[in-house]
């Protein structure tokens, strides 16, 4: 059963990115011109998605992959392309929609199921692979592992997905943006110390048949991203 923080922390986000910045995010996942600003953020999440990307089988036919929190579907369109068949489900039905308008008239050989909820929902059934970029950075680092340790109790292989790890800059703009109203500001990204992480999943009962594989912090003006990712031993 889930509990309330990660509930009630799961609402704030879906507001945000559903109602407050759904057009924002739809420009900055294009290629429409941005300002300088948001043009080092879609640099950055550009070489993230290309990194954990990498991480996955070039040859994913016959795989079932889960999109955990796919955005406008860049990532869920190349697994398509490596043959999967890609489960792409976000919180935001708005940017599913944009998803959906943006996919190409081929995807080769894989397949897209579009779905907007939860990605923990256990209806979404088992995967070989899942990817999660930037889907748990906004909630605290018991809440992401555990959220984790579900999508693995569904996951046969691996899960590469992302955390923002604590730097002085971040911890500086975590404490900043807590100041002001609620309101005003989007959801904050949580940073997580790497030691932390590692230490919290080797403690849950959930993830004993899983160990920490890659992982490569990834850095762009004011994106700053750590890919991480986890095998079934």
């Amino acid at each position: 059963m889930e509990n309330t923080s990660y509930q009630n922390r799961r609402g704030e986000v879906e507001h945000y990115f559903d109602r407050t910045a759904a057009q924002t995010w739809a420009r900055l996942t294009s290629d429409a011109p941005v300002s300088g600003v948001r043009a080092t953020v879609r640099a950055g999440r550009d070489r993230m998605r290309t990194t954990l990307l990498s991480w996955l089988p070039q040859d994913l036919r016959g795989r079932r992959v889960l999109d955990a929190g796919c955005g406008t579907g860049a990532a869920s369109i190349e697994l398509a392309r490596r043959g999967a068949e890609v489960v792409a489900i976000d919180l935001s039905p708005t940017l599913v929609g944009y998803a959906r308008e943006r996919l190409p008239e081929s995807l080769g050989p894989g397949s897209i199921d579009f779905r907007s909820g939860d990605m923990l929902d256990p209806a979404l059934g088992r995967f070989d692979h899942v990817i999660a970029m930037d889907s748990v950075i906004h909630y605290d680092a018991p809440d992401a592992v555990a959220a984790l340790s579900r999508l693995a109790e569904r996951t046969s292989t691996s899960m590469v997905f992302t955390f923002a790890p604590r730097t002085a800059l971040l911890s500086l703009m975590w404490t900043v943006g807590k100041l002001f109203p609620r309101g005003d500001r989007s959801p904050a990204i949580v940073p997580v110390a790497p030691e932390q992480l590692r230490s919290l999943m080797a403690a849950h009962p959930g993830l004993q048949g899983w160990q920490w594989g890659r992982s490569e912090r990834i850095s762009s003006g004011f994106y700053t991203s750590q890919a991480t990712e986890w095998k079934r031993t």
